[in-house]
């Protein structure tokens, strides 16, 4: 349990028996200031405005009940009813000596709730670019927080591997092949590939014909077609697999669930809406009209499921998908990771699907929209020829500049090093700087703010942790087998282990909201606090005692934990070395 779900309890029953009602709520906050106390509570207030009494006198009555004799120094009455708590340096040290013991760093196990998250979701037709990225970044951040914390975690790629333009895709490559291709260097080159397809779509009457005539025999599962089908989308999920590689991210084939699993359920669940009446026939298509989102002159919100020549559209396959995950999967809660473009879409989706009863309840539908990465010039990231960035190309530019930065700082790693050094960096960089904006704003993406190791950036963090193995090597011990007695004496020691014990509070909070930054920005006030603990609180030094350098080990090897751990779950690897 964390200190700050404790003293809610602890303050909860204080104000039970002061006689405060039940619903009123017993909020606690970490103090922003040291002085006014570690953590306040400051539910007084509210609480005596639906009593009709006055908020200090009620503090007070709280206090009288509050029994905090084991874990506080001392409680006080602040301004018109915040209680601050001080906690003791004592029991703050057993506490973190406790959490040191167990690899979850004191985080509460949560209950084994089935969480579907549905991230990354590439169109197989072109290869992964860099609005790929957030939605591919910040899902796997969230899937391996929410794992860690002990939920059960279910990845869907719904990969775009469906639809009319594999017609198109079909015919080029069935051409390559004939001419005596291979697919895999056929298609080394999706983006091209593409592009071609569609110059001839465009130019070639038979070409066009023949694409759109693909697209039913592939539809109506033609074995032939079919066949070519699946060998694009190998190749293409095998360029996918690389990125993910490289990326360091937990996206495998097993998680691959595109909306070609979904196809022979979409003309089913059109016949259910219509027998539902929910979807009714306009213009030639199949439309469902929806009154909750009814724009401000009471116009209801249309959802084509079905085009007026029968084709489906996005919303049909992710109404399946949905049925799917909640039925098939048991989903007790369904996160999509889309950018911000999509909010519409997904209200319309996630309402049609309620109102259809595909949805399995008590089942939570949560949109975690994100923002775009903008160039300098504060328009969408983009080449200097205006084109798309591929992802692939965009990482192995950071390696590149990585290796620059690094070879500056430490000339004397070997090639090997360098190497495993560089990848760290320069991926660690171009994550870290993404997840350490709040998702729902746009930011601009810049290579010598997020390379720095200065600041709010991965190379800084993964360098704190460095620092710290750096220390243990010289003073020739085994980090993961060192084990002491923690005394907080100094006030930066006392600040740095209450900072280590709100670990859990902020991986809640996250499981809470998907918001990565909360990590980020916990991390670096972690790394700041340990430099100025570092610099106030010698640990080498000969005139330190045994019991002070020791104690001063183990708050050094908590940290490097919790570094290590918070990074791990933003997926940026750390090096003993860099």
């Amino acid at each position: 349990m964390n200190i700050r779900t404790l003293l809610q309890q602890r303050v909860r029953a204080a104000m039970t028996a002061a006689g405060v009602p039940e619903e009123c709520s017993a909020p606690i906050a970490p103090s922003k200031n040291a002085k006014f106390g570690d953590y306040q509570a400051n539910g007084a207030m509210a609480a005596a405005k639906a009593m009709k009494s006055k908020p200090r006198e009620l503090a007070e009555k709280i206090c009288e009940q509050l029994d905090l004799d084991d874990i506080a120094e001392h409680i006080e009455i602040a301004g018109p009813g915040f209680i601050n708590i001080h906690l003791k340096a004592s029991w703050l040290a057993n506490s973190l000596q406790k959490a040191g013991d167990d690899n979850k760093l004191d985080v509460a196990i949560a209950a084994n709730e089935r969480v579907v998250l549905d991230y990354s979701s590439p169109n197989l037709a072109k290869e992964m670019h860099v609005g790929h990225l957030r939605s591919t970044i910040i899902g796997d951040a969230i899937a391996r927080t929410l794992e860690f914390v002990g939920a059960d975690v279910v990845r869907q790629n719904h990969v775009g591997d469906w639809g009319t333009q594999f017609g198109m895709l079909i015919a080029e490559l069935e051409d390559k092949l004939e001419e005596g291709a291979e697919a895999s260097l056929a298609l080394q080159d999706l983006e091209l590939f593409y592009q071609a397809a569609k110059k001839r779509f465009d130019a070639e009457a038979e070409f066009a014909d023949r694409a759109r005539d693909y697209v039913v025999q592939l539809q109506s599962g033609n074995e032939r077609v079919l066949k070519l089908w699946q060998l694009f989308r190998d190749v293409s999920l095998s360029h996918s697999a690389a990125i993910y590689k490289k990326l360091n991210v937990t996206l495998n084939d097993k998680d691959i669930h595109g909306e070609s699993a979904f196809n022979e359920d979409l003309a089913v669940l059109v016949k259910e809406l219509q027998e539902l009446g929910l979807a009714v026939e306009d213009q030639g298509a199949q439309v469902c009209f929806l009154e909750e989102l009814a724009d401000k002159e009471g116009n209801p919100s249309p959802v084509i499921v079905q085009k007026k020549d029968g084709g489906f559209l996005y919303a049909t396959t992710d109404l399946a998908a949905l049925r799917y995950r909640t039925h098939k999967l048991k989903a007790e809660r369904i996160q999509i990771f889309t950018d911000d473009r999509q909010s519409l879409h997904l209200k319309q989706v996630f309402t049609l699907a309620r109102k259809a009863k595909f949805i399995q309840e008590p089942c939570k539908l949560e949109h975690r929209a994100f923002g775009k990465m903008l160039g300098k010039d504060g328009k969408p990231f983009k080449t200097r020829t205006g084109g798309t960035v591929k992802l692939a190309e965009l990482l192995d530019e950071a390696i590149e500049k990585a290796a620059e930065v690094v070879k500056s700082k430490n000339p004397k790693l070997s090639a090997e090093q360098m190497a495993e050094v560089s990848r760290k960096v320069g991926i660690g960089a171009v994550k870290y700087a993404d997840l350490s904006k709040t998702r729902t704003n746009d930011y601009v993406f810049d290579w010598d703010s997020m390379l720095s190791f200065e600041g709010n950036t991965g190379p800084y963090l993964q360098y704190a942790y460095t620092r710290i193995a750096s220390v243990f090597r010289k003073a020739e011990l085994d980090i993961n087998s060192f084990s002491s007695e923690i005394v907080l004496g100094a006030e930066q020691e006392k600040a740095l282990a209450l900072k280590l014990m709100r670990f859990s509070e902020v991986l809640e909070q996250i499981v809470e909201d998907a918001y990565p930054h909360v990590l980020c920005t916990y991390l670096y006030e972690l790394a700041s606090l340990f430099s100025s603990f570092y610099e106030a609180c010698p640990i080498l030094k000969d005139e330190v005692s045994d019991t002070e350098r020791n104690s001063r080990l183990m708050l050094s090897k908590a940290t490097a934990r919790t570094l290590s751990q918070g990074l791990d779950l933003l997926g940026i690897e750390v090096m003993e070395q860099m």
